[in-house]
This record gives structure tokens, sequence and C-alpha cells, in this order.
């Protein structure tokens, strides 16, 4: 029977979908086509095939050749079905045996020469292929970053003539080897002089996973705050690390095995488009939020930012995916990424500043601030104003602020106490979750009603304060909130008291 199949996986959005080649040979004119929803580099890719064939020393059939790539109605892109097709064209015209297929899949592409290149998706890949217990096979540039897939079985091959050797069992192909992972080496908090109520909200933002807003005038150090975030947050397990590195393989860009381990810390341009955030294309890929997955998005000059692009943030804060929907298909990537944004008090950026030279006028700030909508606000847990620092502060020999890993015991420490108690961080809990896990006395709840009365929050800005004062109780070690944890709470709401609002 001239008809073989060879497993190989597709890529849709973080997953890897698996995909049959089918070849059969028949009677006919020569001719070779492929069939199963293939776009122009895959229907490409039979050029690419028999001359790597017949570059291997093999016959390329003189019959025709049918091509099938199941399911049909999933989209097939890029060149990582040429190994598949290759070695079934071989398996269906008897030159190398086709049972020995089985309990492989294959992914790579085909130079004319035979050599094989580097794929986008090989660690979900490698995933899958684990799951449904089979061995992959792919070329050396994907080998790193298969191999931190750890249980499965990857083998790496230079040239489709290797793999027939591996298949005959004249030839053992060696495995994927994961590089030793370099120290993580993040920018230390202790650079940062004074201000201390912006690092304390950067501690809370760390040990609960909350959205931070950072309000100042120029050169004051919010964009110096931000980058040291990374360096306090808890390290990231194994599962986070691996779907991390998932999303960064599909976005083309190749995954550093010496540096998956650590937390993303993605800053895009102010001029970066909503596509770029959120990701898209006719074939989809991640955005910035998704490659901020796990990790820290940091947003500078945020009024700056056009309204549609920031618009787009509102329901992947929430829901922590984002849903990019082509006319062709539907692709869902994971967008669990703390927010820090960064922005001046008004348009010359000097308001509030004990210099007075400002000269803003209260329109001015107002249509300034207005930029940024009301309901992108009410999604952002802590609201911050940092002051502009005293020249005495900044002198060399000024006293050094707390280090990033003295802070960072505290933040995995109040994390454990959070995952102990609700499986999750503070800012992730539900709605049930938040009223069961952060219960107020009848006296603060009377409190928290009249700061909501004067203050006009809504029911989200709410259960944001609960969970921020459920967080700085685990940072102080106290099984139930106090009212001093929720005065706090309620005081990095800042810009609710100055009116900053817009679209509903």
């Amino acid at each position: 029977m001239s008809l073989a199949l060879v497993h190989s996986r597709a890529r849709a959005g973080v997953h890897a979908p698996p995909v049959q080649v089918e070849v059969h040979l028949s009677g006919g004119l020569p001719s070779t086509q492929i069939v199963g929803l293939p776009e122009a580099a895959v229907r490409e890719s039979r050029d690419r095939v028999r001359e790597a064939i017949l570059c291997a020393q093999f016959d390329y059939p003189a019959r025709r050749i049918t091509i099938n790539l199941a399911p049909a109605d999933l989209p097939k892109e890029g060149g990582r079905f040429d190994l598949p097709i290759a070695l079934g064209i071989l398996a269906a015209s008897g030159q190398i045996d086709r049972k020995t297929l089985a309990d492989y899949e294959f992914i790579g592409e085909l130079a004319l020469t035979g050599e094989l290149r580097a794929v986008d998706g090989a660690l979900p890949a490698a995933i899958a292929a684990a799951h449904a217990q089979r061995r992959l096979i792919l070329a050396p540039g994907n080998a790193e970053e298969a191999a931190l897939a750890q249980h499965a079985d990857v083998r790496v091959a230079r040239t489709l003539l290797e793999v027939c050797a591996a298949l005959a069992g004249t030839k053992q192909l060696p495995a994927a080897q994961m590089p030793e992972a370099l120290p993580l080496q993040p920018a230390d908090l202790s650079d940062v002089r004074g201000q201390q109520q912006a690092r304390r909200a950067l501690e809370i933002a760390a040990a609960g996973a909350h959205h931070l807003l950072l309000l100042g005038s120029p050169g004051c150090g919010k964009t110096l705050l931000a980058s040291r975030l990374p360096g306090i947050l808890p390290d990231a397990s194994e599962a986070e690390a691996l779907e991390t590195a998932a999303i960064t393989s599909l976005s083309g860009r190749g995954v550093d095995p010496r540096r998956w381990r650590q937390r993303p810390y993605r800053s895009p341009h102010h001029t970066a488009s909503a596509v770029a955030l959120v990701g898209g294309g006719s074939h989809p890929r991640p955005g910035e939020i998704s490659l901020a997955h796990n990790g820290v998005l940091f947003l500078d000059e945020l009024p700056e930012w056009n309204r549609h692009a920031l618009e787009v943030l509102r329901e992947p804060l929430e829901s922590g995916t984002v849903t990019v929907s082509r006319a062709a298909r539907s692709i869902e990537f994971p967008a669990r990424f703390q927010l820090v944004a960064a922005m001046n008090p008004c348009p010359c950026g000097w308001a509030g500043d004990s210099s007075g030279r400002c000269r803003c006028s209260a329109d001015a700030i107002s249509r300034y601030r207005a930029r940024i909508s009301g309901p992108l606000l009410d999604r952002i847990d802590l609201h911050l104003h940092v002051p502009r620092l005293a020249p005495s502060e900044l002198r060399g020999d000024a006293a050094e602020g707390e280090s990033s890993v003295t802070v960072r015991d505290r933040v995995m420490a109040a994390r454990a106490r959070q995952l102990q108690r609700a499986g999750q961080a503070n800012a992730h809990l539900g709605q049930k979750e938040t009223l069961r896990d952060c219960s107020l006395s009848a006296s603060d709840s009377d409190l928290l009603e009249q700061a909501m009365e004067r203050l006009q929050l809504s029911a989200r800005s709410m259960h944001r304060i609960l969970r921020v004062a459920r967080t700085i109780a685990d940072l102080a070690g106290e099984v139930a909130i106090q009212r001093a944890h929720l005065t706090e709470a309620i005081g990095y709401r800042q810009l609710d008291r100055g009116g900053v609002g817009g679209e509903g």
C-alpha cells in the first residue's frame, strides 16, 4: 500500500494541536498536491522537499503524490511540515519503513541541501509530544528551547539523512540538552534613595500582585522604581516559567534557555498600537501583554498613549487572558501580567511641586488627566504620588534604603500566606473569595462605606481596596484586617480623590 502516516504539530496560540501528515502515491502524471488548508509557505514545501530528498541520495517518486494535512479545518502555516512531508513521501514509496514512524513526531523546515532549520513554537510542540508519549525530532536550532520541557524525549538531527538513519536503527540521535541557567541579577531596590512611601507601595504591589500607578514630576524616580519591581517578586514556578517561555517561543523572538526562569519585564514605547499590545496579525501572534505574562508590564507616560490602546487593557486586567479574533480563527493568549504605569501630574509635569513652577490651568490639568478613563483607573489597585526628592537625599553619602533581598523575604512570606489561604495572590481573588478572606469588623465596614460615598468609588474599587488591605495585613503577619490596614489601602486611591475620570 502506497500510503504513509506521519505525526507532527501545528501552532495555535500557546497550544500545539496534532497534525497527521497523510501521504498517498497513485498512478497518473507525476505531480504533488498538498491539501488540508495550507498557506503559501506550506504549499511551497513541495519544492523544498523534492530537492532535499534528492540531495539526501533518495529517489523522488515520479508518481501522483497527494499530501493531506489533517484535520482539514485547522490552518497550517510556515515550513514546520517540511520534515514530516519528506518522511511521508519516503515511507509511502518504500524507501524507509513506515512502521518506525508511529512512535515519533517531527517538526522542522528543510533547506534544499536537506539540513534542518529551526521553526517557531518548538516548546509547545515538545510539551504536547510528551503528553502524547511520543519522541520528538527537530532541528539543532530548537534543541535548547525544546529541552525546557523536561518530561519530553526530544532528539536532535542536523539533516534529513540523519533522521532516516535513526529510523533505520543505524544512528543514535543525541537528546536535546538544556544549558545551565544564569543566576538572577535584577536591579537592586537599594539604588532608590528616599521615597519611603513609594517603596512601601512597591512592596505591597509585589506581595499581592497588585497593579500600580505612579504619579509624579519628571525625574522623581518613577521609572527607577518600576524597574526594581522584578527583583522583589517571588520566583516563578516551573509551570509559570514554561508557560511564559512557550509564549515567547510563539512570538518568533526565541527563548533564551539560560534566563527562562526569570519573570519578564516589558516596557513598550507609548507610540505602540493596540495590536502591538494585545497581539494580532493575519496569523495571530502574542502582543506585549502576553509577553509580560507572569511578569511586569511597565507603561510610561500613560496619558501620552493612544486612548484606544489603553482601553484594550480593560478586559485582560480583569480576566488574565486576551482573545484575538480574525476571520479565519480565534486564538486565546494568556495575559496575567502585573501593570505598573507612570504619568506626570499635568502637561508640564510640575503640578503640585514645591517649586511652584507649574503654569498649567485647571482645565488643562483636567483634560490631561481625563485621557485616562475612569474604568481603566478603577482596575489599578494602587495610585501613588511620588514627590521630588530634596538634593540632600541624592548625595552620594546619603543613606541607602533596604536591599531587594530584604524586601523580597517579606514579600515571599506574605505571598506564602496567600497561597496557603486561597491558592492564589490576593489581586486574583474573585468576588466570593474577596468577601470570604477580606472580612471587616462592623466599624471598619462603616469606614469603608463612608470612603466610598466621599470618593464616589465603584464596587470594583471597593473590592480592590479590600484586597490591598488583605495584602497589607499579610505583610504584617495578621490573620484579620485591622483598621490601620484598611485606612492605608484607602489612602492608595489618590487619583479617585483627584477627580480623574472619563467615559464609562
